[in-house]
Formats: structure tokens, sequence, C-alpha cells
């Protein structure tokens, strides 16, 4: 497996506190209008076309008032369009709900046929400004689906997403953007600035990570200058990452320490943990399964840093219990030395994806810093079946080694 790319977006704030998107990410750009989402769109697709890549940006405004804002940030988008470099769509936003249709299998047609688009022009990047129109659904679990299923999708393509939509004000719409938020790599939120008195607050941007991005949320005051666009002011990264600091327990305290509460011995068994020769026998198993039906299978080995012996101890626990909780009922968990093993039943690259997703947020501190110094200490290493694994040990032998020269190996962070 290669290791996941964080590439420039064009936008400082993200570049400076994330390092950029994750390839394949998708990302909620959510501000009012006239607070700059196109804009800030636009600085997105101007990063896109200096790394020489290909925009695909689906928009709902007239391609003339596009090209003329871009020109306002010193961007010439039209010549851009010229060389292929940005696809430019434009979507009808007024929407006919009044055939025999039901209104929400129209809308969801809107959302799917993003995918046959990305197949057509096979872009390296994505903008869809806005997609507010379009998510009007009334039930939002069919809406759910609609997007997870797209852009999951587009995101198996390699393709990079930044997808517009309109700041909710009532309850309904609110519900309808957390929906989609909780199917988003990160959320970046535009607050315009007022003018009170002849003078003019800065707007700001808010960036919160949903999936990675283990530095934690950020914000930052901006504005828009002519022929150039957003000016972010400077952010303090070790600012950001301060931990809050509470007030000490009285002596006198009502509760009373747990090492002090007498319990019964119990003797739980933890689902899906197995010893060494149990999980040498189901890996066995699925290798016969593999020889004779060809159906795949992958191990993944998380590995804790031993550099730090004191904490190690905490962390290997604190891991077995994420890795436990994050996976399927059918997949087998060992625990050897510094080490949590895996075996996961299917080779899925999106399903391995979402499984170290889940593990960090399952590991999750409350504060970047801690979660820094967790995620910094954690590694992880995938290793596929294949025609010239015989035995187990084939296998189990390379996650035991730590000295492997091999692409399979990353940080978690």
């Amino acid at each position: 497996m290669q290791k996941i790319q964080i590439l420039p977006s064009g936008i400082k704030l993200i570049d400076e506190a994330w390092g950029g998107f994750y390839k394949s990410g998708t990302y909620l750009l959510i501000g009012a209008h006239k607070s700059g989402r196109t804009t800030l769109a636009l600085e997105y697709v101007r990063a896109c076309v200096e790394q020489k890549e290909v925009c695909l940006f689906i928009t709902t405004r007239r391609p003339k008032d596009l090209i003329l804002q871009a020109a306002s940030m010193n961007f010439d988008l039209q010549y851009f369009i010229s060389q292929n470099s940005v696809i430019l769509v434009r979507v009808d936003s007024s929407i006919s709900l009044s055939d025999s249709r039901e209104p929400d299998s129209v809308l969801a047609e809107y959302i799917t046929d993003i995918s046959e688009l990305i197949s057509q022009h096979q872009p390296t990047k994505f903008v869809f400004d806005e997609l507010t129109p379009f998510i009007g659904f009334s039930d939002v679990k069919f809406l759910e689906e609609t997007f997870t299923n797209t852009f999951e999708n587009i995101e198996d393509l390699g393709v990079t997403s930044l997808v517009v939509i309109g700041d909710p004000i009532t309850p309904a719409a609110k519900k309808i953007v957390n929906v989609l938020a909780n199917h988003s790599t990160g959320i970046l939120y535009l607050q315009k600035g007022h003018t009170i008195d002849g003078n003019t607050t800065l707007g700001s941007l808010v960036i919160t990570p949903n999936i990675g991005h283990s530095e934690g949320k950020f914000s930052s005051k901006f504005q828009i200058i002519p022929g150039k666009g957003f000016s972010f002011e400077p952010i303090n990264i070790s600012a950001e990452k301060t931990i809050p600091t509470f007030p000490s327990a009285q002596v006198d305290s009502k509760y009373k320490p747990i090492i002090q509460v007498d319990t019964a011995k119990d003797n739980f068994k933890e689902a899906n943990i197995y010893s060494y020769d149990d999980f040498q026998l189901f890996i066995n198993n699925q290798i016969a399964f593999y020889k004779s039906t060809g159906q795949s299978f992958t191990l993944l080995s998380f590995k804790v840093d031993e550099s730090d012996e004191k904490s190690r101890a905490l962390f290997l626990n604190q891991l077995k219990n994420a890795v436990r909780l994050s996976i399927e009922k059918k997949d087998k968990l060992c625990v050897m030395q510094n080490k949590v093993f895996v075996l996961l039943t299917k080779e899925d690259q999106k399903d391995l994806t979402h499984l170290i997703a889940r593990v960090k947020s399952n590991l999750c501190a409350d504060d970047p810093v801690t979660q820094s110094k967790i995620f910094s200490q954690i590694s992880v290493y995938s290793l596929n079946v294949n025609d010239s694994v015989n035995t187990s040990e084939d296998m189990l032998k390379e996650l035991r080694s730590d000295e492997l020269a091999s692409q399979n190996k990353y940080r978690i962070s």
C-alpha cells in the first residue's frame, strides 16, 4: 500500500496548518452568500493548474461571471479553460420537481451524475460550486447513501474534491449539512466580515478535520485583496495546540480512587483477540481458501514506538482497545510484543483506509498535542497475500521484522 499523500491546496491556512489536502479526500467548504466561497475555491483551482493537474469545476454560475471573478484575483481562468487544464461544466440550479418521479430521486440523479463526469474527464481535482440546490432531500438517509456512494467512488478514482455548500440556517438544513460533514475528510467554514459604523471587520476561516489531519482544528482571519485573492493573518501553530488547564481536585473529595474499590475477579475474554497459535491457524485457513478460490486477504500490523519505554505499555493497551473497537466481528486480532496484528478477510483499499480512520478516531484525545504525540508513536504496515505465500509464517515473519525497506510501512499520523 502506498503512503497516503498530502498535496498543497493553495489555501494558505490549510497548507500551513495541515500541509495540504489528502489525495482522494473529500472536503466541504461551508459559508454564507458573499463570504468568499467561490474565491477560495478558485484559490484551490489555481494551485491545481500550477501543479500541472486537471480540475473539473462544476458551477451553477455563468462561466463569464466565474472568469471575471478569477480575473479579479489575477487568475486567468479563461486561459486554463482553453488549455483544458480546467474543465468548466455549468448545471442549472433551478430544478423542476413537478414531474411524476419522486423529488428525492431527481435530486439523487444530479449527485450520482458527478461520478460519470469524473470518469469522462478524469481530473485529479474536483470542485462543485455549489451543491446546495441539490441536497434538499426529504429522506436524509437516502441523501446520506447517495452522497457517500458517489464520493467514495470519486475517492477510489484518486480525485480530491472540494464541495461548496451554503451556510445552513434552519434546523432541517443543519441536519443535512451535518450528515454530509460526517462523511467528509474535513470541513472549511467561512464567516464573512461585517461593516459597522464604517469599519470593516475581517472574515474568518475555520478548518476542522473529520478524518486524519491530527494537527487539529485551526482558524485565521482573512481579507480578500483585489488583484491577489485571500490574504490570511499569520497563525501560531504552537498556540493552537495549547493544552487547557483545569483546577485541581479538592483534598476532601467525595470521589473514591478506583484502586480502593474491591471487585470480584472477572474472567472476561475480549472478543476477536486470539493467541499467536490460534491466529496462525486462522491465517493458514485463509491461505488455503485463497489457493482454492482466489479470495484475497490482508494482514495489518500496528506498531508502537519502543523508544519511550515508560509510555509504551500504556499506549499498547490503548492501541489494542482502539483496534478492537474498530474492526468487524469477522476480523481477527492478535497482540505480540509491541505490535497489534489484524487479519482482514477482504482485500479492499477502501475498507483498509476506513479501518485506520476508525482506529485514529478511537485513539483521539481531546487536545491536539496529546493526539499528535499518540499518533507519532504508532506506525502501520499492510501485507497482502500472494501466490508466493504458502504458510502463515511466510507472512507473520515479515510483520514481526522491523528492518523492512518496504513501501507498505508508514506512520499513522
